[in-house]
């Protein structure tokens, strides 16, 4: 139920149910903007006839006027709104109702300060406001006038400030839960007074200042000895790790310090906390090794000290740990082999230790461990062979052992890991062929590439359903590509670096099969003689044909008296072109009705190819324009071996004379119906029949974005040759049907391993600048070397301008005053002053933390576009911090509707 009352509403149950020790909770969880309008006056009914049905037998017939017989708004102590006849207020007071608060008068979004009158309400033993949108920040005294509580839980709003250390005060509290705010400051030593103290929940904030003292409460708390978690997570936490840790209480199941600064080393007697079942590391600057005594932790479930920069080994004794569902220790300098003594660890679920330093094989043991759904090695030094019985592993969801030294061939046994639904080998030396996996019906994502495998290319991969992504590039197989199912998309599919690979469908650009099996009854070496006679006549007549096509396009153009330069070797990867009459047809004589924009190089129609009536967009090059054919050869070379989801796919090109005999030079893509990024996030500067039918919710930005960084990721690091798109804008990112992102214009990219110097100067004259004004990294107008840093900047304004709505060239910009500036002077506490004022009318639920997610997707753009490029967030770690904001924001819808 949604209800429009205000706080005193709340107030006057407290008034009457104080005296009866009933402890009150605020229920308030948030609501979709837009479902506010579903509810009506027959919900209101119905929430208050469920909220009569929790009152004692004995007071029932205070509220006998609450029944259908009567309408809503002349029920007793109840009181309506004078236009929309809803229920704005329900006063109870002196009537000393029993029973329980049905929750149906909460599922609530308030906002504001926090309300004044519950300061006067001095026996309040319990207040959970959690879930809401109140802001400002809490009165210095706040214990002082609340001295009875024993439970305070006020997570997920918007309070900011300091944490009164009048909290201290409160004898009796036991839960004080602050997570999910802006809070800032200290966290006070003194709540080592608060003896019944059990729970602390401080997650999530901006406490702390990255400096030693930040961590002066965490001695002080070991002087509780009821504590049973304590989550200080996601703050600004500095400083060294205490040794007083170890003191804490036995009780203690929960200790969250995950993402802050905290330095130092795990203290050797971390072991004595016995009660530990969540131990939150990761995200830190800790250094040293991990203690022995971890082993005496017999009952934890979660350890995790991911992503800092500890070394040495992996200490024998953490397979005592045989409660351990979840390992966590990537992203770190660990060395020496992989404990066998894992295999004692028979509940793990998840064990993820990849971008280490160790070597080794894969001990056997850890094959016993069949509740395993996440296995990750990668980048590591590992060597060996992969166990033969990993079919044992019949659960396991994901595998993932590239980026090592590992060799051998595949085991058989693989392919009875039911449950695969990742593999990742790529990186590796492994050999033979790949072996019987056709029972991994459900697996969606496959990469055997860079190893020398060979054979055949399985039919039955084309028939797994689910199948997203399958990389076997840069291997030795050979034979025929599958052409149907699966393999019919060459977006999820790459082979290049096969060199004995045939067929498959056009996109692949592989050469024809042909059968070279003799017919029976014939000698196979005149066959053979027959077939090389017939390959070399044919390679001649190839020869004349190309010389003959040569003479003539020289002749011609020497007739002409023009200097054109030939067309790019890159055309002739698309095995279909397309002529010029074809596309003047197709855009009815590129006419203007049929203009959807135009760029630095060229102006893109829509078209409609008769031959299949399918719908394309025709990027048509200006000849006249010095760098055009330039532009023309860095797209075609850019897009004629990459295959990515958010790419737009380039279908073919046209290299023709036009009907006056002038150059023409055009490339076709898919089509992409929802125009670019730039027309929704400033539709006021669009033409009005092509405007927006609506505003970019702020969930379907963050999609975008992780869309645009999953691709710039992709061509940075995982193809064949690194590429640097050069021109990343929001008019370069296309919008499919549903809104997935798609870049596009790589008429500026550059393929970094085909770098030279001569053309390096050429690009960096002043006629070939590169990228556009705002977008551009600063490196680049000061001559720097064109890199993937350079889109890292140009990603980062993007991304600043999607959730700010203001483009950096906007004219409150000058100077040293710029969009990031801008954003970084407004962060953390004025986040909403610099947000898109239209995110907020579009889909948001009232009371989901709008200004923490906010504050953290800018962070992610503030980091991408620092000044040095060296200093810039890698897109594989901005992709990271993108998804894990998005599963986030998942977890709160999810809350929301339970």
């Amino acid at each position: 139920m949604h209800f429009s009352i205000c706080s005193s509403l709340c107030i006057s149950f407290l008034q009457n149910m104080r005296s009866m020790r009933l402890f009150l909770l605020f229920a308030f969880n948030y609501l979709l903007l837009l479902e506010a309008y579903r509810f009506t006056e027959e919900t209101d009914k119905q929430s208050l006839l469920e909220f009569k049905s929790k009152v004692s037998e004995d007071k029932k017939a205070i509220l006998s006027s609450w029944n259908n017989s009567f309408p809503l708004c002349s029920w007793n102590r109840v009181k309506c709104g004078s236009r929309h006849k809803r229920i704005i207020g329900l006063d109870v007071r002196g009537l000393q109702l029993g029973g329980v608060i049905s929750p149906f008068i909460g599922l609530n979004s308030f906002s504001g300060a926090f309300p004044p009158p519950i300061y006067n309400m001095s026996s309040l033993e319990l207040l959970n406001i959690a879930y809401n949108g109140f802001s400002g920040s809490l009165r210095p005294d706040f214990g002082d006038l609340l001295p009875n509580l024993e439970e305070l839980t006020i997570g997920s709003n918007y309070f900011t400030g300091a944490i009164p250390t009048t909290l201290a005060n409160i004898s009796n509290l036991q839960k004080l839960a602050m997570e999910l705010n802006g809070l800032t400051g200290s966290i006070p030593p003194s709540f080592g007074k608060l003896g019944n103290l059990q729970v602390l929940s401080l997650g999530s904030n901006s406490l702390g200042s990255r400096s030693f003292g930040d961590l002066e409460f965490l001695g002080a708390l070991t002087n509780c000895t009821q504590l049973n978690v304590l989550t200080v997570s996601r703050n600004r936490l500095g400083g060294d790790l205490p040794a007083s840790i170890s003191n804490f209480s036995m009780n203690l199941t929960i200790l969250d310090l995950y993402k802050n600064f905290i330095s130092g080393s795990i203290p050797h007697d971390i072991g004595n906390l016995i009660g530990l079942q969540q131990l939150s590391l990761g995200n830190n600057l800790l250094t040293g090794a991990l203690p022995t005594s971890l082993g005496k932790l017999s009952g934890l479930v979660e350890f995790s000290v991911s992503s800092n920069k500890m070394s040495g080994e992996i200490p024998f004794s953490i397979g005592n740990i045989t409660q351990l569902g979840k390992l966590y220790l990537y992203n770190n300098s660990f060395e020496g082999t992989i404990p066998a003594s894992l295999g004692n660890c028979s509940y793990l679920l998840e064990l993820i230790i990849e971008h280490n330093k160790l070597y080794g094989t894969i001990p056997q043991e850890i094959m016993q461990i069949s509740p395993l759904l996440l296995l990750s090695m990668s980048s590591n030094s590992l060597t060996g062979s992969l166990p033969k019985d990993f079919g044992r592993l019949e659960h396991l969801v994901n595998l993932s052992v590239a980026h090592n030294k590992l060799s051998g061939k595949l085991p058989e046994t693989l392919g009875k890991c039911l449950s695969m639904e990742g593999l990742y080998l790529q990186g590796n030396s492994f050999d033979g062929s790949i072996p019987d996996i056709s029972g991994l019906v459900g697996v969606k994502e496959v990469d055997f590439s860079y190893n020398n495998l060979s054979g055949s290319i399985p039919r039955y991969l084309a028939n797994f359903n689910s199948l997203e992504y399958v990389n076997l590039s840069y291997n030795n197989f050979e034979g025929k590509v599958p052409t149907e199912g699966k393999f019919k998309n060459a977006t999820i599919v790459s082979v290049f670096g096969n060199s004995n690979l045939c067929g498959g469908v056009l996109e692949l650009k592989l050469k024809p099969c042909f059968s070279q099996e003799p017919a029976k009854g014939t000698n196979h070496s005149s066959s053979k003689k027959k077939v090389v006679v017939g390959v070399c006549v044919g390679m001649s007549l190839l020869l004349l044909l190309f010389i003959a096509s040569v003479s003539l396009c020289w002749f011609k153009n020497r007739k002409k008296n023009k200097t054109n330069e030939a067309a790019p070797s890159a055309v002739g990867a698309f095995h279909e072109m397309i002529s010029y009459g074809d596309l003047r047809i197709a855009t009815d004589g590129f006419s203007s009705n049929n203009l959807i924009g135009s760029g630095s190089f060229g102006t893109v129609f829509k078209a409609l190819l008769p031959a299949d009536n399918k719908i394309v967009a025709v990027k048509v090059l200006n000849m006249q324009r010095h760098g055009a054919m330039k532009s023309f050869m860095a797209e075609c070379e850019a897009l004629k071996d990459i295959r990515h989801r958010n790419l737009v796919k380039l279908l073919t090109a046209c290299s023709s004379i036009d009907f006056q005999g002038n150059e023409f030079r055009a490339l076709i893509y898919e089509f992409m119906p929802n125009g670019s990024l730039d027309m929704w996030l400033h539709p006021e500067e669009v033409e009005e029949v092509r405007t927006p039918p609506r505003t970019l919710t702020l969930f379907e930005r963050l999609n975008i974005s992780i869309d645009v960084a999953s691709v710039l990721d992709y061509l940075h690091v995982h193809c064949h040759e690194a590429i640097a798109h050069c021109d990343l804008k929001p008019s370069n990112v296309l919008l499919d049907d549903d809104l997935t992102a798609h870049v596009s214009d790589f008429g500026l990219s550059r393929i970094l391993l085909k770098f030279d110097q001569e053309y390096f100067l050429n690009q960096l004259s002043s006629t070939g600048v590169r990228g556009t004004i705002g977008y551009a990294a600063p490196e680049y107008g000061m001559g720097g070397q064109i890199s993937i840093h350079g889109d890292v900047y140009s990603f980062g304004i993007l991304l600043l301008e999607m959730f700010s709505g203001k483009r950096p060239t906007n004219e409150l910009f000058g100077g040293n005053f710029t969009l990031h500036s801008y954003i970084k002077s407004a962060l953390p506490e004025r986040v909403l002053d610099v947000m898109d004022e239209l995110i907020l009318h579009n889909g948001l639920r009232i009371g989901f933390p709008v200004a923490e997610c906010l504050k953290m997707v800018l962070e992610v753009g503030l980091k991408c576009c620092v000044e040095s490029p060296m200093n810039r967030l890698a897109m594989s770690e901005a992709v990271k911090e993108l998804i894990s904001i998005r599963e986030r924001f998942f977890k709160s819808r999810r809350r929301d509707r339970h």
